[in-house]
């Protein structure tokens, strides 16, 4: 594995850590809820649309990279539920989101599959322009750059969410 692919899985990594760390305490009742204040709904992103948002990211990174999603591939209802743009919603009788035991497996796969498809990745091929709309090429000139923004920055953000998700339900940190 070349130095960039090493950094940044390296550091992808601590995302997974702590998304494993951040879902203590989390039960299957509460992972598609939004949290209540005085009666009213808060509206922020629950851990079960956080983490459904993030797996499509591994196979958006395949394809990034001119490749078939492969074995990132998520159900075609993953994205209809997690797309960016779309809104989380309260899902108050469990019918609206794919279970806990559903989608944290497939968060977790998916990075690990995303780190061996990064890992397997030249210097010259994260150096690359990758093969994204032009928003995303000028945002990520390289492969490397919109690689490394997917895996460590924007999952990050999205934990961040998560975190303050913990703190309205109660739970409290996790650090």
């Amino acid at each position: 594995m070349g130095l960039t692919a090493e950094t940044i899985t390296g550091a992808a990594g601590i995302g997974v850590a702590l998304t494993e760390m951040l879902l203590k305490d989390v039960t299957p009742e509460t992972f598609a809820r939004q949290p209540v204040k005085d009666g009213e709904l808060i509206q922020t992103n629950h851990p079960a649309f956080i983490l459904g948002h993030l797996c499509l990211y591994p196979a958006k990174i395949r394809e990034l990279a001119g490749q078939d999603a492969g074995d990132c591939a998520m159900p075609a209802a993953f994205g209809d539920l997690f797309s960016a743009g779309v809104e989380c919603r309260d899902d108050t009788e469990g019918s609206i989101y794919p279970a806990m035991d559903d989608i944290v497996p497939r968060f977790q796969a998916g990075h690990v599959k995303a780190f061996e498809f990064v890992g397997s990745l030249s210097e010259d091929d994260l150096a690359a322009p990758h093969h994204g709309p032009d928003k995303y090429k000028q945002m990520f000139p390289t492969l490397g750059v919109m690689t490394n923004f997917m895996l460590t920055s924007h999952v990050m953000m999205h934990l961040g969410q998560f975190s303050a998700w913990r703190r309205c339900m109660g739970l409290g940190p996790v650090m």
